[in-house]
């Protein structure tokens, strides 16, 4: 804390110096603009080197229904997503390869479900790259499902 301007061990002559010049009336300071328009200034370049400059862009997704019991239908694809690379149910494989298997199955079986499933700690951006790799490849039925903890 700061000390007060009148103290006990002032002698008794300041007590009247402080307050007679605590009190000019008359006299307004002028408020100076230059300290908030270089605040304004610097939260300009702040946020403007924070903010992302992506093109982001919306992916649809189907939340998954229950299938109807007579319905028989392709067992779906898994493509698992993990800190080592991509899996195809349980195969290694590269992006590229993901996107030529999915197209080669999709001539067979046109409605074929693919679901996707990020391991814990994955980055988001890594489950979108897959997300839009299948929709390139022409999957329309696609799903992301709950991670896995490892």
């Amino acid at each position: 804390m700061y000390p007060s301007p009148l103290s006990v061990a002032d002698p008794p002559g300041r007590q009247a110096i402080v307050r007679h010049t605590g009190g000019r009336a008359g006299r307004r300071r002028l408020i100076s603009l230059t300290p908030l328009v270089d605040v304004v200034f610097i939260l300009l370049v702040f946020f403007m080197l924070a903010s992302s400059f992506v093109d982001w862009r919306a992916i649809d997704l189907t939340v998954p229904t229950m299938p109807t019991a007579g319905t028989a239908t392709e067992p779906p694809w898994l493509v698992d997503i993990g800190p080592d690379g991509l899996r195809l149910a349980g195969e290694p494989v590269s992006s590229g390869v993901l996107a030529a298997r999915v197209n080669d199955r999709l001539t067979v079986a046109p409605d074929q479900r693919v679901l996707v499933r990020p391991a814990s700690g994955v980055p988001l951006q890594d489950a979108v790259d897959v997300l839009g790799t299948l929709a390139t490849a022409g999957v329309r039925r696609m799903s992301l499902i709950e991670p896995v903890e490892p």
